[in-house]
């Protein structure tokens, strides 16, 4: 095979393994790197003896981000206050990375949290990715019985209605709109009418930014937040875009991000919660142009 055909190949297969490898790890930036160490390790492998490249990278690929996730769970367990995963802009809410948006979203991300590593691998590669349970097994170097007991297990963690819930967009952007209007100054009953009565928000400053410092909970905290958030909010720059396979906003100031947004909706179109990514290095990858 040449390398022209060589690098073809792996071209091809690189947005799946971006895409798996970011839900993997919840980090951009993460993804990418265990996506350049995958094609590192390709170049160096005896691709003539590979029967099933596709098969090869996803395995590599997966295996890298096992390792890293290993790895990053000190790292997690020391953040400063609220964990959150680095918010990714999508093209559209219908097409994001894959034919299930709400496999991106920062609620999803959140409950793969609860998994182990290698049952966080198996559930996507099963369920979002649909490999069959013999070729997650091989990738996993373990028994099928094993991988069938790791993705069960998984499931008991996952809101599987969740993560195959939609918001229409119609209802995403009503509620940017009646958000936008409130922080604006413009009163929050139109926003108070679409959140649900449990609503939380939660944010990531990763201690590096002032922020709240912990999570809020039910209408009268979050309204009072956007009520406060006025003061600075409103002078930045409001940017709707599509993050994480939903609508999403990102405020700018002076061409920079210096908070992202992302909703989490119940079944009747109500928002459950709202995570606020503060985070400076989180938010760095956010192209501005893509935004503007």
């Amino acid at each position: 095979m040449s390398l022209s055909a060589d690098a073809d190949i792996f071209e091809q297969a690189s947005p799946r393994l971006l895409g798996l490898a970011y839900r993997v790890l919840g980090s951009r930036a993460d993804a990418e790197d265990a996506v350049q160490d995958t094609f590192l390790k390709w170049q160096s492998a005896d691709r003539a003896a590979i029967e099933n490249p596709a098969a090869w990278l996803t395995t590599a690929c997966t295996r890298r981000c096992i390792d890293m996730l290993r790895s990053a769970h000190k790292t997690r367990v020391d953040y400063v206050g609220t964990w959150l995963p680095e918010p990714v802009h999508t093209m559209t809410v219908d097409d994001a990375e894959d034919a299930l948006p709400s496999s991106l979203t920062t609620a999803f991300l959140l409950m793969l949290e609860r998994l182990t590593p290698k049952e966080r691998a198996a559930y996507l590669l099963h369920e979002i990715f649909e490999m069959p349970y013999g070729d997650i097994a091989a990738t996993l170097d373990i028994q099928e019985a094993t991988c069938r007991k790791l993705i069960s297990r998984a499931r008991t963690n996952i809101d599987k209605a969740k993560v195959r819930h939609v918001t229409p967009a119609e209802r995403q952007t009503e509620l940017l709109s009646a958000f936008q209007a409130a922080v604006s100054g413009g009163g929050t009953d139109h926003l108070a009418a679409l959140l649900s009565d449990d609503i939380t928000v939660c944010a990531d400053s990763g201690g590096k930014v002032p922020s709240i410092a912990k999570t809020l909970h039910g209408k009268t905290e979050v309204l009072q937040f956007v009520t406060m958030t006025q003061r600075w909010w409103k002078t930045f720059r409001w940017v709707e875009a599509n993050l994480n396979g939903g609508r999403g906003v990102i405020l700018m100031d002076d061409g920079a991000p210096v908070a992202a947004m992302s909703f989490a909706y119940d079944e009747s179109g109500r928002a459950t919660d709202i995570y606020v990514m503060r985070n400076p290095d989180k938010l760095a990858r956010l192209d501005a142009a893509a935004l503007s």
